[in-house]
Parts: C-alpha cells; sequence; structure tokens
C-alpha cells in the first residue's frame, strides 16, 4: 500500500479517513518569528517548511488573527497551515486560538519546530514529549495544559560554543546549508502529509530514519 493511501486521523485513535468520510481538518502550527531579519533563519525552519508546503501546492498565506494562514486539501484532509506572528516566545497564543475556533481535537494538531539536539537534515515526529528548552513548545504546552500533542522537529544541528545557542539559532542557514533545503522540506512536507493521511505512526515508522 502507498505512502498516502490511508485518510484521517481519529480522536482517540488514529484511523482512515477515506472517501466515505467527512472531511478532516488539521492545524499545522510552523513555528519561526516573523519579520525580514529573521527570515532562513534556524528558527525559522518551521516557517520554511510551511512556506514550502503552500508554494508546492499553488496556495498563499493571507493575515488572519494571530498570524498567516494557508489552507489545502490533500486527498480528503484539509490542512490549515499556520504562521503564528505572536513571535516565538508567544506561539501558544495563536496555537490556543485556532484549536478553539476551528473546534479541533488535540489530535488534530501538529507543530513543525526547529530543533538543536538532531543534525541538520533530520526530522523526527513525535506524538507528544517535552519542550527540551525551546520557547515556542514551552508557551504552546503552558496555552494548552499539555505536552501531549504532535510535532515534527526539524534537525538543525548544534555546532555552537558553549553560551552561543541564542546567537545560533537566530542565525541564518550557511549557503552550504541552503543547497540541500529543497531535498530536507521535501521531506518534512511529505511527512506532515502522513501525519494527516495516515495517523502518527504510519508517519513514525516512514519518517523517523536516518
Amino acid at each position: 500500500m502507498g505512502l498516502f493511501e490511508f485518510l484521517g486521523f481519529g480522536r482517540k485513535k488514529a484511523r482512515p479517513c477515506d472517501e466515505h468520510n467527512d472531511m478532516k481538518r488539521f492545524l499545522i502550527v510552523c513555528l519561526g518569528n516573523i519579520g525580514p531579519e529573521y527570515v532562513n533563519t534556524r528558527h525559522n525552519a518551521g516557517f520554511m517548511v510551511g512556506d514550502y508546503m503552500a508554494e508546492e501546492a499553488g496556495v498563499s498565506f493571507s493575515s488572519c488573527r494571530y498570524g498567516d494562514m494557508a489552507k489545502l486539501r490533500v486527498k480528503n484532509c484539509e490542512l490549515m497551515l499556520l504562521k503564528p506572528s505572536t513571535f516565538m516566545n508567544l506561539s501558544g497564543v495563536a496555537v490556543r486560538f485556532w484549536m478553539n475556533k476551528e473546534k479541533l481535537p488535540l489530535e488534530n494538531l501538529l507543530v513543525v519546530v526547529d530543533d538543536i539536539a538532531l543534525p541538520f537534515g533530520a526530522i523526527r515526529m513525535r506524538k507528544q514529549g517535552s519542550d527540551a528548552g525551546h520557547n515556542g513548545l514551552k508557551n504552546i504546552a503552558s496555552e494548552l495544559g499539555t505536552q501531549n500533542y504532535a510535532r515534527l522537529r526539524f534537525g538543525v544541528g548544534n555546532d555552537f560554543p558553549k553560551g552561543g545557542q541564542i546567537d545560533y539559532v537566530l542565525g541564518r542557514f550557511p549557503a552550504e546549508d541552503m543547497a540541500k533545503m529543497p531535498e530536507i522540506l521535501k521531506k518534512a512536507s511529505e511527512a506532515v502529509k502522513a501525519f494527516c493521511l495516515s495517523g502518527p505512526d504510519f508517519a513514525m515508522t516512514h519518517f523517523n530514519k536516518g
């Protein structure tokens, strides 16, 4: 069976969402900081995934409450790509607002986030987990009252001296990394779609490699 033959995601247990079921809707929160000074920085890896997915689908982001949003359909699922405008440390405000507004279950939330614990180019899907010191994830957990939400971790590496973490994550990807970015963003995009179409276990099995 192909990578995207299953569709859907249930509230208590991931289940296929096929053509006989209602449209399944997901909030894909792509973390980053707004402003030209943050373009192509490591902390904006989530924004980059969202931009790639929107461009790939031929849709555009529009201003909305607490951010910019683009909507795309993948088979029988609607993906709402949200780039919060609250800056990283208040990402949870945007997440809580849109989860409540759209009346989505927690299982239909996926946060795309940069991760210094992974080497550049690696991605990892997780059903839940700690914030690992990431201020965006920390605020989301605080606003939602739980850490039990899925996240796609985008590896940015950790080649920085002691005490240099902030400068590193707010620094731009070097040219050699940018040259590899299209392939990595494509993989991340496919992982997001797999999460929505077939559930987190399927996505973890097929993308948590290397």
